[in-house]
C-alpha cells in the first residue's frame, strides 16, 4: 500500500532506509521528546525498521521529489494500542526529521493517514497522543483537527525509564467528515 499526497509518499519501510532513519533517529532533539532514545548505530536503525516501523499500517514518510525516508507515520491497531480495545479504532504516531520541520509536512501526512484510517481501515476513531513540552507534534495535532480529550499524569515511558505527563485526543470519523466537506 502506498499513499501520495501533493508533496509526499507514504509507502512501506523497506531496510535500504536504514541510513535515512539512522541519520534522523539519532538526533537527540528528535526521539526522547516522542518517548524513545535517539538511535545509536545504522545496525539499530536496520533492527528498529525489522521490528518496530513492521506493523501493517507502518509508513516512512517521503518527499516525492527524492523518495527518500524523512519520517514516519503509523496507524496502531488493536493489540498494538493502549488506547483502545477496540477494532475500529486506532492509535496514530508520527515523527519526522528536524530538517523537515516547519513545512507543513507531517501536517499533510496526518491527514493522508486519517482519510486512510476512515476511508480504506474502516475505522471509527483515530487517538493520539504527545507529551508534555513536544509543542510541535501538539500544533500537528490541533492544526489536523483532533479534539483534546485528557491529561494523565506520571504516564511510564518505558524506552526512557521515566514518567511523564500526557495528553490524548481523539478524531472521530464523523469530525473527520465535516472537516473534510469544509463545515
Amino acid at each position: 500500500m502506498k499513499l501520495e499526497t501533493e508533496r509526499l509518499v507514504l509507502r512501506r519501510w523497506e531496510e535500504g532506509d536504514a541510513e535515512n532513519l539512522y541519520r534522523y533517529a539519532s538526533d537527540p532533539e528528535l526521539g526522547p521528546i516522542a518517548g524513545w532514545p535517539p538511535h545509536r548505530s545504522l545496525e539499530e536503525s536496520r533492527e528498529v525498521i525489522r521490528k518496530v516501523l513492521n506493523g501493517p499500517e507502518a509508513y516512512a514518510v517521503c518527499l516525492k521529489e527524492d523518495g527518500q525516508a524523512i519520517g514516519a507515520i503509523e496507524l496502531k491497531l488493536n493489540g498494538h494500542t493502549d488506547m483502545t480495545e477496540r477494532d475500529d479504532e486506532c492509535e496514530m504516531g508520527y515523527w519526522l526529521g528536524k530538517p523537515f520541520w516547519g513545512r507543513g509536512i507531517m501536517p499533510e501526512a496526518v491527514r493522508a493517514m486519517l482519510r486512510h484510517a476512515f476511508q480504506d481501515c474502516g475505522m471509527q476513531k483515530v487517538w493520539i497522543g504527545y507529551y508534555e513540552g513536544n509543542d510541535k507534534s501538539r500544533r500537528v495535532q490541533e492544526k489536523c483537527g483532533f479534539r483534546f480529550q485528557w491529561k494523565s499524569e506520571q504516564v511510564d515511558v518505558p524506552l526512557m525509564g521515566e514518567q511523564r505527563t500526557g495528553y490524548v485526543s481523539v478524531m472521530t470519523k464523523e469530525d473527520w467528515l465535516k472537516r473534510e466537506a469544509g463545515e
